[in-house]
């Protein structure tokens, strides 16, 4: 068993509060919308989206290494915008993963949008190690995802204000 952390940070034009709404608070929505190829849909099998809600993501036949993961909500900091979950199964988990949860952390900069950061905490089943170009190969489409966030938040100024 190995644990390990994979850690990004962006730079984002919108700002942080925005971002906040769109993808924490709204994510369920905007996600299936804004990535039709990726996520067939989002469903909260048990709360509203605040602590202790478990939701599911389910993905298209595009996603070839799982079809679906839960996620639990474990912190979601409304004043200092942090995000954190877990999740419970499902994706990676029983295949290379005993354990996975991310923290999602929104910072304002005084010239105007915010740094993004996010955190990936893991530990391998025993025995399983980790692909680092698959590691590498998520960290990517995760970042290409944030982009096309922010493109999307860009181009329709209205929402989520």
């Amino acid at each position: 068993m190995v644990a390990g952390t994979a850690t990004t940070e962006d730079l984002c034009e919108v700002e942080a509060r925005r971002l906040w709404n769109a993808m924490v608070k709204d994510g369920h929505n905007l996600f299936p919308k804004i990535f039709p190829e990726f996520f067939s849909s989002v469903t909260f099998l048990q709360g509203d989206g605040g602590v202790g809600t478990i939701k599911q993501l389910n993905f298209t036949p595009a996603n070839k290494d799982f079809s679906y993961a839960k996620e639990r909500v474990d912190e979601m900091d409304e004043e200092k915008m942090v995000f954190k979950y877990t999740t419970i199964e499902g994706g990676l988990l029983g295949k290379n993963l005993s354990a996975l949860n991310f923290e999602l952390k929104f910072v304002p900069r005084k010239e105007g949008g915010c740094v993004v950061s996010w955190i990936c905490n893991y530990e391998t089943l025993p025995g399983a190690q980790l692909d680092e170009g698959k590691a590498q190969e998520m960290k990517e489409q995760s970042n290409a995802m944030f982009k096309k966030i922010e493109q999307y938040l860009l181009s329709n100024p209205n929402l989520y204000c």
